[in-house]
């Protein structure tokens, strides 16, 4: 924890969940919803502070004159954005209860008794359960939608933990060039990498994955020693106080790239030329893939065969999403990764880049300008 003295750069702003919380105020509004309930971790990291780990059962809920209460398996360490507190029971003797949703449940319940019955209840279809779903005897609505449409733009403090998250990367890309050599184990590299986001960090990451796996597309390190010749594609995805970074660089293991491998890292270049010549507010997602994807046909015989990108923030693929599955516009706010790739049997296995990006007013903003090539 910070001393007293320093302030928390990457601390809770109660003052952006007050306005976050008011942005739902005006979609209950809207939707005619007396009160919604939040079960989803990263639900009440955004709207109350607090980031509860995955072992706990928090709930919040706000009624339709803005009353907000927490339901907390334990006190927070810092103020956060709820005019009530509650706890329950997460624990007994020190050891973690099985029954906490329902626990949980009783208290949020119990807190709500002195508010008027709701006639229409907003909750999340996809994780609340019959714990709360069933005590109102009330319309239930869905409001996951609305709450993943008003995650889409980030507010500053979230940006902040978004770019100290891609800092992590950073820091991660630098040591994997130092030590990225033929007969390296990729447990070793991967260890090392985790190593030096927490130092970057200066505490535990909140997520991590992705791909570890050299002259492969993709998958978990192995007990297996690195082999000249292979591009070791190095896509991380760290996360930082609950948000994530995503990008990916690409390193031949012997340092020395072949000319078929170069010509197809070159390719995938002028994809990114593409996006920061392009994107700006309004402009198709789904047209920018099929842009990006024509281009990349281009290159055959390797193949590009997967979605352009995606959102990152609370949970690390959110919208929007270059996709064609999915028609979504790029907003002022948002920040997103973009990863063009080339495959084929010559590239062992394939090259993938991968940038992140804010979405401004006027274009987007490279946010990871540390180094590219091979």
């Amino acid at each position: 924890m910070p001393t007293s003295a320093a302030k928390d750069p990457y601390g809770i702003d109660v003052a952006a969940c007050r306005a976050r919380q008011k942005r739902l105020l005006a979609v209950m509004q809207e939707l005619r919803l007396d009160l919604v309930i939040v079960t989803q971790i990263e639900h009440i990291q955004y709207l109350v502070g607090p980031r509860f780990a995955w072992v706990f059962s928090p709930a919040a809920a706000i009624t339709a004159d803005g009353h907000v209460t927490l339901v907390a398996p334990h006190e927070p360490d810092e103020p956060v954005a709820a005019d009530e507190i509650r706890t329950y029971q997460a624990k007994s003797f020190s050891t973690l209860r099985n029954d906490q949703r329902h626990k949980s449940s009783d208290v949020l319940v119990g807190a709500l008794a002195g508010h008027a019955r709701p006639n229409r209840l907003g909750l999340e279809f996809s994780s609340c359960g019959p714990h709360l779903s069933t005590r109102f005897g009330t319309e239930l609505v869905n409001v996951e939608p609305a709450l993943y449409d008003l995650r889409r733009r980030k507010d500053p403090d979230e940006l902040a933990r978004l770019r100290k998250a891609i800092a992590g990367t950073a820091a991660m890309h630098r040591r994997a060039r130092e030590i990225i050599a033929p007969d390296v184990n990729e447990l070793d590299v991967f260890n090392e990498l985790q190593a030096a986001a927490v130092r970057e960090y200066g505490e535990m990451m909140t997520g991590t994955g992705n791909d570890y796996a050299s002259g492969e597309l993709g998958g978990p390190p192995r007990d297996r020693k690195i082999v000249a010749g292979e591009l070791y594609i190095l896509d991380l995805g760290p996360a930082f106080r609950g948000y994530f970074a995503d990008n990916t660089r690409v390193t031949a293991v012997n340092r020395q790239p072949t000319d078929e491998q170069h010509r197809a890292w070159e390719h995938i270049l002028q994809v990114f030329a593409l996006i920061e010549r392009t994107v700006k507010p309004g402009k198709s997602c789904r047209e920018l893939f099929h842009e990006s994807h024509q281009l990349l046909n281009q290159a055959r015989p390797w193949s590009f065969e997967h979605h352009l990108g995606h959102g990152i923030g609370l949970f690390p693929h959110e919208a929007p999403h270059l996709n064609p599955e999915w028609d979504d516009t790029f907003q002022a706010g948002e920040v997103f990764a973009a990863e063009p790739a080339l495959y084929g049997e010559g590239l062992r296995a394939g090259i993938r880049l991968e940038n992140d990006y804010l979405v401004t007013e006027t274009g987007v903003e490279l946010l990871t300008p540390f180094p590219i090539e091979l």
